[in-house]
């Protein structure tokens, strides 16, 4: 099921959203970013994600355009459960080139990615489900198959909120274009 774009509410508000056609573009402020001390020490709380409720036994997807240029752009899904205690995954342009990964993080950030450097400029689909006491996050570039990007423990009874997000770390002017947000069915399993 599609959600509206006004069905969430910004973590913290972006420069802009504005609705273009059935897209939401978002520009993203300099140096929003979320991260908890693992290796540098410092805590980013300013990362623009737009969510509403995400229960357990059920999915949430993002579908964004990945042209990123700068180091650290990045775009995706991100699950929120408090300050201390959130995922986001998706694309992110590190090293020249965008990787397809997650940050987890439960009092401190935990960072695993993969290069994709064929997913430059594509449509990228990011999803999340949630079932039992896992989310499992996977991902595809358009018009591609999902691929397995993370499983990670997450406790049942949860209360959750989840949405696309959009962080641009290093510059201004980073502006994605979100071209769906949709609640689905949970992932049967893993393979």
């Amino acid at each position: 099921m599609n959600l509206p774009w006004s069905a969430g509410e910004w973590t913290h508000p972006p420069i802009s959203a504005t609705e273009h056609g059935d897209d939401l573009l978002v520009t993203a402020a300099e140096g929003s970013d979320a991260w908890r001390v693992t290796s540098y020490g410092l805590i980013h709380d300013s990362e623009h994600a737009l969510v509403a409720s995400f229960p357990s036994d059920s999915a949430m997807e993002v579908e964004f355009t990945a042209a990123f240029s700068s180091q650290f752009d990045q775009a995706g899904i991100f699950v929120l459960v408090s300050p201390q205690l959130w995922v986001k995954a998706g694309v992110e342009f590190t090293d020249g080139r965008p990787h397809v990964g997650a940050v987890v993080t439960n009092d401190r950030s935990d960072w695993s990615l993969s290069p994709v450097p064929d997913w430059t400029g594509k449509r990228v689909v990011i999803r999340v489900s949630w079932v039992g006491d896992a989310l499992t996050i996977r991902a595809k570039a358009e018009p591609g198959r999902f691929q397995l990007v993370r499983v990670l423990p997450f406790e049942p009874d949860l209360d959750a909120f989840a949405g696309p997000y959009v962080c641009a770390p290093t510059r201004a002017g980073l502006v994605v274009p979100f071209h769906a947000w949709r609640t689905t069915e949970p992932d049967g399993g893993l393979h």
